[in-house]
């Protein structure tokens, strides 16, 4: 049985995690499918034994008649939480995040999904014309092959601050093996999402300072990881996506 909706955590479309003492329970809807469920449950494990830090997996069961995740409860604050608590100390907690993210990049697995196959099977879901998907596509081929860990996902409110001071990595869903400046891409384009321009662009700026790396070579990825992220989401999320999709410059 469930916990009382006093003990829900966070809401999202089709998921609700409850606390259950110190465990959390991420519970499905009803249509969400079960080979997703169970390839995150898998993507969690294998993280786990990569050394990166996470709530711990407990286990894979049905609650209430749906599908549930059970990981271990981290008490503490998201990084999220904590910027709109503290806005005098956002950049503090953006240069922490920026840390946090090239530890997860320092790592390998090589079970997991390789980034470049899954951005290629979005690229053709696109709403795009076959000219556009052809160019990404070819972009797509075109950039780096590494294989570190890129979380897919990376958001403020995916890093939990325990109480003394740990950070603990959330959300592994989307997981995939790739290009770091991939998964960049992607998290300047949720601070966008989220309205935050100063935020994408402090980010962006830590980021590259931090780990030597051109903001050129970033922006190179953004239409791929632009248009790959387009065929989910509402309406006005794929229209902003696909606004980011601009091939003039291929060559």
């Amino acid at each position: 049985m469930l916990p009382d909706k006093s003990q829900i955590i966070a809401e999202r479309p089709h998921k609700t995690v409850y606390r259950d003492g110190n465990r959390t329970i991420k519970v499905f809807g009803a249509d969400y499918a079960k080979a997703d469920i169970l390839n995150e449950a898998m993507n969690q494990a294998r993280i786990e034994e990569t050394g990166i830090l996470l709530p711990k997996l407990e286990a894979v069961t049905m609650v209430d008649g749906k599908w549930a995740i059970i990981s271990e409860y981290i008490p503490g604050k998201t990084l999220d939480t904590l910027m709109r608590e503290h806005p005098e100390r956002k950049r503090e907690y953006l240069e922490l995040f920026v840390s946090v993210q090239m530890d997860i990049h320092r790592h390998t697995c090589p079970q997991l999904t390789k980034l470049k196959d899954k951005m290629n099977r979005k690229i053709s879901q696109a709403k795009l014309d076959a000219t556009t998907r052809y160019d990404l596509h070819t972009r797509l081929e075109a950039m780096p092959k590494h294989t570190k860990v890129c979380h897919g996902d990376f958001d403020p409110s995916n890093v939990i601050i325990a109480e003394d001071g740990t950070p603990y990595i959330i959300d592994w869903s989307h997981v995939t093996q790739g290009n770091a400046s991939a998964d960049v891409a992607r998290t300047y384009l949720l601070f966008w999402l989220a309205g935050d321009i100063e935020g994408a662009n402090t980010y962006l700026d830590l980021f590259c300072r931090k780990s030597d790396t051109a903001r050129q070579y970033v922006e190179k990825w953004m239409p791929i990881v632009a248009a790959s992220q387009s065929v989910k989401g509402n309406e006005k999320e794929r229209e902003f996506l696909l606004s980011w999709v601009d091939v003039v410059d291929y060559d």
